[in-house]
């Protein structure tokens, strides 16, 4: 099947769509009200307003350094994930946007990178717990923040993870231990996005690599906008050969284009016995 993620309400209607998810919190801090007819998306950890009106919700490594978007690699600002108030506001969050469907997408949850948190609070958890390793430690905090969230979830709990299966790097990256989340996450989102799909070998290899990893089901995410409309029909193809379904994300004209496209070749191939 092939869905669509977006910011806009009327696209839900799309009847192209098989699966609509609707962005309720995004990366920039921006909410919206939650809608029936999708499944609600949440950007967990990741929140600049927040960031911006309130500095000391910030992860930040061994050197003291926030993790911000100005700095280098970060596309927005991370919250640490053991921060009290915030954690708790975002799962009143989530508990709310349930009440509009009982579904749910968890999005960027995880410490911001491998070097991150250090922390007061974060190192003082760290010495007080049971764990020798902070790398497992990391993983526990992010394991019971996806428990709690789906014990909220009435419906289905989604998790998007960074598109990275190679072996450990979940969990050395965003504290994901995936056999750990497996008993909480009813499907697993993996965004492959390029602003051209030019190739897609590397889309290939990626996808083949979470077969590997993951038991629970999995769906792709691609990039629609700016796209042209044949390279997303085959990066779909390609996609598709390898996850659950396949969702086209911020551009739903051009994710419809080609769907439509794609539903026109599909017929003019069809042939039929007597």
């Amino acid at each position: 099947m092939f869905g669509v993620m977006t910011r806009h309400e009327e696209e839900l209607e799309w009847s192209e769509f098989d699966r609509r998810f609707y962005e309720v919190k995004d990366v920039s801090g921006r909410a919206s009200e939650p809608v029936e007819n999708a499944v609600n998306a949440i950007s967990c950890f990741a929140d600049n307003a927040t960031a911006r009106a309130d500095p000391e919700v910030l992860s930040v490594n061994d050197a003291g350094e926030e993790a911000t978007r100005e700095r280098p690699y970060f596309d927005w600002s991370h919250v640490c994930p053991t921060h009290p108030d915030y954690r708790e506001g975002l799962l009143a969050t989530i508990e709310t946007t349930t009440a509009a469907n009982g579904d749910v997408r968890l999005d960027d949850v995880g410490f911001a990178r491998a070097e991150y948190c250090f922390c007061d609070r974060c190192t003082r958890q760290f010495e007080d717990s049971a764990f020798d390793d902070r790398f497992a430690w990391r993983a526990s905090v992010i394991t019971e923040f996806v428990a709690d969230a789906s014990e909220r979830i009435p419906g289905r709990t989604y998790l998007t993870v960074h598109p990275d299966p190679y072996p450990g790097h979940l969990y050395e990256r965003s504290g994901i231990d995936v056999e750990a989340l497996d008993r909480y996450v009813d499907e697993f989102v993996v965004p492959l996005y390029d602003t051209a799909y030019g190739t897609t070998y590397w889309l290939e290899v990626i996808a083949s690599g979470f077969v590997d990893l993951f038991e629970t089901p999995f769906s792709i995410e691609l990039y629609a906008a700016d796209i042209e409309i044949d390279e997303l029909i085959h990066a779909a193809e390609v996609a598709d050969a390898y996850a659950k379904d396949v969702l086209f994300g911020y551009d739903a004209s051009t994710a419809r284009a080609a769907l439509r496209r794609m539903d026109a070749d599909a017929r003019e191939g069809a042939t039929y016995g007597t």
